[in-house]
């Protein structure tokens, strides 16, 4: 038990955690203003590992906190080719659309908005992106998770066309 703790302990130092956004929320009543947050965080493990989280909570600090639980329950493993994505891909999530392309090694991440966040805690290091439609760093945090999703390494693509 205590050895599967301490691990899991290492693992989470190793992680590589962003905050992309934090949102104020008011919410009037009868005696003024109530002010709640909500924070989307990114975690990664520069590997090929990462995750987002949402979380609320009425101040800023507990919102980061459960962000970062989401978002670490919620890790994906991805595709990647050296430093870059193997292929261009296009990930869509609700208004938010965007497409990334490898680029050559040296190039950096050429992305914006919440796109940056996302690629760099996944460990990739070299790609270009663009996002279309919706500015929602929400919205493109997830398009993006999309997008990485739809990766293949050629081995795959040459399985399934076999």
């Amino acid at each position: 038990m205590a050895y599967n703790r301490d691990k899991r302990q290492e693992q989470e130092d190793t992680l590589d955690e962003h905050t992309v956004f934090v949102n104020r929320c008011a919410k009037t009543v009868k005696g003024g203003r109530r002010m709640s947050f909500s924070a989307v965080i990114v975690v990664g493990d520069k590997e090929g590992q990462v995750g987002v989280g949402f979380g609320k909570a009425n101040e800023v600090a507990d919102a980061i906190r459960k962000g970062g639980e989401a978002a670490r329950k919620s890790m994906h493993k991805i595709v990647m080719k050296d430093t870059t994505i193997p292929h261009e891909v296009e990930g869509v999530c609700d208004g938010g659309r965007i497409i990334l392309k490898p680029a050559p090694a040296g190039t950096g991440l050429i992305v914006g908005g919440g796109m940056r966040p996302v690629l760099e805690a996944a460990g990739i290091r070299d790609a270009v992106g663009k996002s279309l439609g919706s500015k929602n760093r929400l919205n493109v945090v997830k398009a993006t998770l999309n997008a990485l999703a739809k990766l293949r390494s050629a081995e795959e693509l040459a399985a399934i066309r076999a």
